[in-house]
């Protein structure tokens, strides 16, 4: 088995390429966040594309941070009466979470054999490290670090 069949059959790709929803209105959107909230300490992944993956769950203290830090972050730059840029794997039992930086939208939606990198995943499987076509923006490491610092 070549690295890339290997790859294609990792766990986390798979669940990736899979299917998800659009939480396409806020109030869909702060139905999600609350259901993540309540489930902080359920040994989440979170994982900015561009970093290296995370080799253990985030604390329920750290994901909680992250939801707060990242609501804030999509409500001040992406502007707009709808959300669309966040995407789940189940809205009611969440496990795979897309979030597309609202400055770097590129296409986040439709169908591709290539899709686009979203710019932070929550996950419950460990991630393997995506494909760095969509390196973070220097503004947004900073973001990153700020949040995770310390």
């Amino acid at each position: 088995m070549t690295a890339n069949q290997a790859y294609q059959k990792n766990p986390y790709w798979i669940a990736f390429r899979g299917g998800f929803d659009s939480v396409l209105r806020w109030p869909h959107f702060d139905e999600l966040w609350k259901n993540l909230a309540a489930k902080a300490d359920e040994h989440w992944y979170i994982y900015a594309i561009g970093e290296l993956p995370p080799e253990t769950p985030a604390t329920a203290e750290k994901m909680m941070r992250f939801l707060t830090e990242m609501e804030v972050l999509l409500r001040q730059e992406h502007d707009e009466d709808y959300c669309g840029i966040v995407y789940v794997d189940d809205k009611q039992r969440p496990t795979f979470v897309k979030i597309f930086d609202p400055n770097n939208l590129g296409v986040s939606c439709g169908f591709s054999d290539n899709p686009p990198l979203p710019g932070w995943i929550l996950s419950k499987l460990k991630p393997i490290d995506l494909p760095e076509n969509m390196p973070q923006t220097a503004s947004r490491k900073r973001w990153w670090q700020k949040v995770f610092s310390g």
